[in-house]
């Protein structure tokens, strides 16, 4: 009999896509950091009466929004490498606007650099707010008025104000240097802990959450440089808690949780048990041998589906809101490319969340224009006020954090020279509504074929990495590190697969792949993981308490 099912017609949720969630713990750290990147640029061009270059700096300051939960070694490359692609993107997109008027063009090469912004953030998995920051600034100068040779002028603006956006940044670690290492092993051992407190621990989906971010703090941990007392003090905490997680009947899960809390500021570590299989070769070797990250070319073929929506969409919405006579199609184009997850589930989702926290926004501006006209100042001043609140309510749900990007948005075009209100909240109406419809479509007829595909790449994987890792606990001649190595590999493995797994589960148009196999192998996974910490995890721990 054949495996393969017609697809199953899938319900597509209203509200659940606004319900509310809990804020993230450092949603505070992205709000500060871009108000801070913002105000000295903006305040330096309001008291030389320049706001006209305002949208050149911004788009260096809102850099500031990336990478706060990345160690400051990794934070730093990772920085450097946005205020890059950003400059990058909007020297081709200055350029462009300055060599073609024609709007056909322009929306074209827009939808062509959101597709490549969307493959490369996706690819190197550089998180929220993802591409659509670099979208919202490429396509909007694509429009602007521009000749060749103020091309260079806006862009060293840009670069000063991302140079700039890098140091706000960085200076936390002056202050709290292993801020983020103990934000995610507090972060580990709190998921753990609950993981304990469910009713049915030993479940694969159970597991999943705790599994994910001891991994994530690993991660964390191993790339945030040189193994000093601190790190090993967090890496025996992690230890400790991998352990908990083989074991969740015999682990305490209020011992967990103080000691997450005795994580939070810059107070002492606390101490846990030293595992002896810990004290041996340094964190660089370990990670040498669990091996990095696939090379960037091969992670974006997988992705090949997502860019083409993000390029078919953006360019028809592009193109629909050229012809009702929209005068700035680039915002259908962006609201194209903010609606493209990982599914297309998610991507019905966004869109939802996309239309209500837009409408909401509109009403935001309306009230807003009155103060924002009493003058430049207090237009700047409600810019800022804007991307505080935008960034201090996105974690919750992206339609709250909207409310407060749509006025900002419709604000910045003000910074040129005043607009009708009415004329710029219709314009975005229609923009709006276009670009959800229009992407969204597109999003149903560019089919993701190849998620199934992922499935059964990653699933291979696993059973490679569970293999392996069975022999090398098997070896009495295997050094502590290449086990630990091994560990990591599987973790990883078992982290990818499920995440793969619920992108695939919300995808159309595809063939309906049993679960039974993806719930084997995680149970297979976690036992092996669960046995090679029991074997060498307690009994080390056990050792050293001795």
């Amino acid at each position: 009999m054949s495996s393969v099912r017609p697809p199953r017609a899938r319900r597509l949720p209203f509200f659940g896509a606004l319900r509310a969630n809990r804020p993230s713990e450092i949603w505070f750290k992205p709000a500060l950091s871009v108000v801070v990147a913002t105000a000295p640029p903006n305040l330096t061009l309001l008291a030389l009466d320049r706001l006209d270059l305002a949208m050149y700096t911004m788009a260096g300051s809102l850099c500031a929004l990336y990478a706060h939960n990345r160690p400051y070694a990794v934070r730093a490359r990772v920085l450097a490498w946005v205020v890059l692609g950003m400059v990058g993107g909007l020297a081709v997109a200055l350029v462009t606007a300055s060599l073609t008027t024609n709007a056909l063009v322009l929306v074209t090469v827009g939808a062509l650099l959101a597709a490549a912004q969307k493959a490369l953030c996706d690819a190197s998995r550089i998180g929220p707010p993802a591409n659509v920051i670099f979208t919202f600034v490429t396509s909007a100068a694509l429009f602007v008025p521009q000749s060749l040779a103020q091309v260079p002028g806006h862009l060293a603006a840009s670069a000063v104000a991302g140079v700039w956006a890098w140091l706000v940044c960085m200076v936390p670690a002056l202050i709290r240097p292993h801020g983020p290492e103990r934000r995610a092993t507090a972060q580990a051992l709190n998921a753990v802990a609950a993981h304990i407190e469910t009713a049915h621990p030993e479940r694969p989906g159970a597991r999943t959450a705790a599994a994910t971010a001891v991994h994530t703090a690993w991660q964390t941990l191993l790339s945030a440089g040189a193994r000093n007392e601190p790190r090993r003090a967090l890496e025996r905490l992690l230890v400790r808690a991998e352990v908990a997680l083989a074991t969740p009947a015999d682990a305490d899960p209020g011992r967990l949780r103080a000691w997450a809390r005795e994580l939070r500021g810059t107070g002492t570590l606390p101490r846990a048990a030293a595992p002896a299989e810990a004290a041996g070769e340094p964190l660089d070797v370990e990670c040498r041998l669990a091996g990095g990250q696939a090379p960037l070319w091969s992670r974006l073929g997988p992705l090949t589906p997502i860019a083409v929506r993000t390029a078919v969409g953006c360019a028809l919405a592009g193109y629909a809101s050229l012809a009702i006579g929209v005068g700035r199609p680039y915002w259908a184009l962006v609201t194209a490319a903010s609606l493209y997850q990982a599914n297309l589930t998610l991507t019905w989702n966004r869109g939802v969340q996309r239309v209500v926290g837009n409408l909401a926004g509109l009403l935001a501006f309306a009230a807003l224009v009155p103060l924002a006209h009493l003058g430049p100042a207090a237009l700047v001043l409600c810019c800022l006020a804007l991307s505080f609140g935008a960034e201090a309510l996105i974690s919750r749900n992206y339609w709250l954090g909207t409310i407060c990007v749509t006025p900002m948005a419709l604000l910045v075009t003000e910074f040129v020279r005043h607009e009708n209100p009415g004329e710029l909240i219709t314009d975005r109406l229609l923009d709006t509504l276009v670009g959800v419809l229009v992407g969204f479509l597109a999003a149903v007829a560019v089919t993701n074929r190849r998620a199934g595909d992922r499935v059964e790449h990653a699933l291979a994987a696993v059973e490679r990495a569970r293999e392996h890792t069975v022999r090398t606990a098997a070896d009495p001649n295997a050094a502590p590190a290449a086990l630990r190595a091994t560990r990591r590999s599987l973790a990883a493995a078992l982290v990818e697969l499920r995440a793969t797994t619920d992108a695939a589960a919300g995808e159309w148009w595809q063939r309906a792949r049993h679960s039974e196999r993806v719930t084997h192998a995680e149970q297979a996974g976690h036992r092996t993981l669960a046995a090679t910490v029991r074997r060498h995890g307690i009994q080390a721990s056990e050792g050293a308490r001795a």
